[in-house]
């Protein structure tokens, strides 16, 4: 089976990279320790902060490993070699709600560090699938929910 090639910015590939570093130096150290004074204090069969550790301990170890297979399978969008001519992976862009009146900025990211409390959204998401490829002036239609919204496009920029 073939992975499919994780896109990430360079902003994305940073915090990753920072967050594997922090599980593997910081988080494995203290989980060990959580660990350590648990059992110290005698009987692990109804010992329910070592359960709570343990669990802890194969969540970490299960994100480390989704992020080094992450790691492994990634291209990286250098955001000041975007072409913003059109939109692409890397672009912040502001485009009006036609149905809300409101302008709304949004960057486009690979899904893996998609966060839309951040105003990162999805190249995959319906909204970031049907903004790739247009330019400034462009209206684009995406259907969310059975109902259909309309975007114009007002501006594209480098996003750093």
């Amino acid at each position: 089976m073939v992975e499919t090639k994780k896109i990430l910015t360079y902003e994305g590939l940073q915090s990753l990279e920072e967050e594997l570093h922090d599980l593997k130096v910081n988080k494995r150290k203290e989980i060990a320790q959580i660990i350590k004074e648990a059992r110290e204090q005698g009987d692990l069969s109804e010992n329910a902060e070592y359960d709570a550790a343990k669990d802890e301990q194969r969540d970490i170890e299960a994100r480390i490993e989704e992020i080094d297979k992450i790691l492994r399978n990634v291209e990286v969008v250098l955001e000041d070699e975007v072409n913003v001519d059109v939109i692409n992976i890397g672009c912040r862009v502001i485009i009006y709600d036609m149905g809300y009146k409101e302008e709304l900025t949004y960057k486009i990211v690979g899904s893996t560090e998609a966060n839309s409390l951040k105003g990162k959204i999805s190249n995959e998401s319906p909204l970031g699938k049907e903004l790739l490829g247009k330019k400034i002036g462009d209206i684009v239609d995406v259907e969310t929910h059975g109902e259909v919204i309309q975007y114009k496009i007002l501006e594209i920029q480098r996003s750093n």
